[in-house]
């Protein structure tokens, strides 16, 4: 899993509130077990008409959007069915961090595992940063894990909270595998021991 510590990069207003999983990746692309390839189908019915061409009112296919990094969102995001699939296609897609009032918890910790920061705030610091990405692909945001603070692109700093551990596991790229082989000695040891004492096994 590639390390987040310091992200700056354009960020696209959604102020949708309840955008649930199904939106997110719709349960037609589930069939896949790889991490890679839905960012194409993410927000796949807001994203396309029916003839299969984009539709151009749809933020992320906007011109000034369209390398995005950063997703302001409204309230409840990522509601719905715990699909792993949801921050798959936010990944794959290039957004690195999703900001809202508030997510679901299943939503929300695998954003964690995959390499995604999702940051809660109250509704006028998300309202002002909202604001900021309106204004398109010249105002870059910057978000600083390590100092837990989003900087606007007229220079305001709104600080954020973020639990020690997952933020340990982002700024060095550790997923449920990488923390699994930080202990890899001990485990090697564990193992010789055990086949020493009871070869049966």
């Amino acid at each position: 899993m590639d390390k987040f510590e310091k992200l700056q990069g354009i960020a696209a207003p959604m102020p949708l509130i309840n955008i649930d999983t199904d939106m997110i990746i719709p349960k037609v692309f589930l069939k896949t077990i790889k991490r890679s390839g839905l960012g194409v189908n993410l927000f796949d019915e807001m994203r396309y008409n029916a003839d299969g061409s984009e539709n151009p009112d749809f933020v992320l296919n906007k011109p000034q959007y369209r390398d995005a990094e950063i997703l302001v969102a409204g309230d409840n995001f990522g509601c719905g069915s715990s699909r792993e699939h949801a921050p798959w296609a936010i990944k794959d897609f290039g957004i690195k961090c999703v900001i809202s009032t508030s997510f679901a918890d299943i939503f929300f910790n695998n954003c964690f595992k995959n390499g995604i920061l999702p940051i809660v705030l109250p509704q006028e610091q998300v309202d002002t940063l909202m604001k900021d990405a309106e204004k398109g692909a010249n105002a870059r945001m910057t978000v600083d894990l390590e100092a837990q603070e989003i900087t606007t692109s007229d220079g305001e700093t709104i600080p954020f909270e973020v639990d020690a551990f997952k933020k340990h596991c982002l700024l060095n790229g550790l997923d449920d595998i990488g923390l699994t082989m930080e202990k890899a000695a001990a485990i090697d040891t564990f193992e010789s021991q055990s086949a020493q004492s009871r070869p049966w096994v």
